[in-house]
């Protein structure tokens, strides 16, 4: 599997300690199987930090050895994932909220992150929560590896 890292700058290593918290599955590694989403998180990357230029990397996975990891998958919105993104955006510990290695599911993009603050904040429950996700067009799937033996699996291209 071939997978997208956006950024506004090259390197060469991937170094989990340079990782924001409070993130949609935590403080870790985020990439996407479409370039294009990618490009477009590079851009607002340079947009945000004012710097740079917008760069995707290019990685290969292993999968041969992803049975080994902790994995945890959304296939779309669910309360489940809404819990699991409120849970990892709300964390105020340093020490991660879950223990995946990885983690697949819906990007919590801002047309999200206005429902879940609607749900926050006591506007919407949760099932109208996921209702509301469930009937917006363009769902993202992200991709999240937030150990280094997650991280060995990527073989950058």
């Amino acid at each position: 599997m071939i997978l997208y890292h956006g950024t506004n700058m090259a390197f060469s290593e991937i170094d989990l300690s340079r990782s924001k918290p409070n993130k949609d599955f935590g403080r870790g590694f985020y990439l996407s199987a479409d370039y294009n989403q990618a490009m477009e998180m590079a851009s607002t990357k340079v947009d945000q930090l004012g710097t740079g230029k917008p760069t995707v990397i290019e990685y290969e996975v292993d999968e041969t050895h992803m049975g080994e990891m902790r994995v945890l998958r959304f296939d779309s919105y669910s309360e489940e994932w809404a819990k699991f993104i409120i849970l990892n955006r709300n964390n105020p510990a340093l020490a991660p909220a879950h223990d995946y290695d990885i983690v697949i599911g819906p990007i919590a993009n801002d047309r999200v992150g206005v429902q879940l603050w609607r749900y926050e904040t006591q506007i919407i429950d949760l099932p109208t929560l996921v209702h509301n996700l469930r009937y917006m067009k363009g769902i993202t799937i992200q991709y999240f590896f937030g150990t280094e033996r997650a991280i060995k699996l990527l073989r950058r291209i």
